[in-house]
């Protein structure tokens, strides 16, 4: 019974997003389309503008996630760039996302930070919110660490948890809410990407050996991310329909960039602040907020920062990628 209740939530979600994919095409001569706003030469003038204004020519980059943006606190050499000062750069209008570029040494090992992600709630095209991992890859960033806050759905999950991100579900990307829907630029990563390793096993295997040498063991846990949409928090409904669906977290953010940073060939590592416990149940009183999330966020930065920095010190232990035919002084 409960596997044909199951079978029957899972056809009525593909037929909803099948509708709304056809909801948000934009017709042009009888024919449905989506269109990148984000050229490859929007691309390059990013990155040439950048390579003329620093010194660093990073191997990491890191996308800080709400409330995290202290993770750049330890950079040394540091170069800072507003992101309203970049060419073609969005900018982050989301309260814990300081929306600045950092760039810097940490253990002797050039790396950027971005304190401060973009959202598709914020009303940006995938195309934009992405926008930094092309860059990241034109830069020549071999290796992007995303990191989060996100709500727990798996019930052995607790506040202030560290979720190695493992897989993830693009539950937008069912509807046609995907960044690499439209035309192809064989300059950045083939047609159809697998998506299967997303996470690099190796960095997951590393990060969670840092985890035990740091003590940390007791609350780092390994998961599958789930994305929505947002801006609101999720009904029990959804959220007991997530959990059916094989979803350890949810939160708003980080699957476009990784599927994009995964098409240009960069290996990627996903880490998730578990900040809340989302509600299955209808008895339960408490709401989540924000301003809990950022809460929960600074208490545990200082643990993720020092994950982090040995992390960086110690990624030359994982072998390079080899697919380097998109770095900027080959590709343009």
């Amino acid at each position: 019974m409960l596997k044909e209740q199951k079978t029957n939530l899972i056809n009525k979600i593909l037929i909803l997003c099948i509708l709304f994919y056809f909801k948000t095409r934009t017709k042009k001569n009888g024919c449905f389309q989506k269109v990148c706003c984000c050229s490859f030469d929007d691309c390059k003038l990013t990155t040439e503008w950048l390579l003329s204004r620093t010194r660093h020519r990073p191997k990491i980059a890191i996308v800080c996630g709400s409330g995290l943006g202290l993770l750049a606190d330890n950079v040394s050499n540091k170069q800072t760039f507003r992101y309203e000062d970049i060419p073609n750069f969005p900018v982050s209008t989301v309260p814990g996302h300081e929306g600045c570029l950092v760039f810097g040494q940490i253990k002797g090992k050039s790396c950027v930070f971005m304190q401060g992600r973009f959202h598709l709630y914020e009303g940006y095209s995938l195309c934009k919110v992405t926008f930094p991992m092309r860059i990241f890859k034109l830069m020549g960033v071999e290796t992007i660490v995303v990191t989060n806050a996100s709500g727990g759905l798996c019930q052995d999950f607790k506040v202030g948890d560290i979720m190695v991100i493992k897989d993830h579900i693009n539950l937008p990307g069912f509807a046609g809410q995907h960044p690499l829907c439209g035309p192809n630029d064989e300059r950045f990563g083939i047609r159809f990407p697998c998506m299967s390793d997303a996470y690099s096993k190796d960095l997951r295997k590393l990060v969670l050996d840092i985890t035990a040498e740091l003590g940390y063991s007791n609350f780092v846990r390994e998961g599958v991310y789930c994305m929505v949409s947002g801006p609101n928090f999720e009904t029990i409904a959804e959220a007991r329909m997530l959990h059916i669906l094989g979803s350890d977290s949810v939160g708003m953010s980080t699957v476009p960039e990784v599927t994009v940073a995964k098409h240009c060939g960069l290996r990627v590592l996903g880490l998730s602040l578990i900040t809340n416990k989302v509600s299955l149940d209808y008895s339960r009183e408490e709401k989540v907020n924000h301003e809990e999330v950022l809460q929960i966020s600074k208490m545990r930065a200082e643990m993720l920062q020092n994950v982090l920095l040995t992390f960086i010190a110690r990624s030359h232990q994982v072998e390079t990628i080899n697919n380097s035919n998109c770095i900027y002084s080959n590709a343009v």
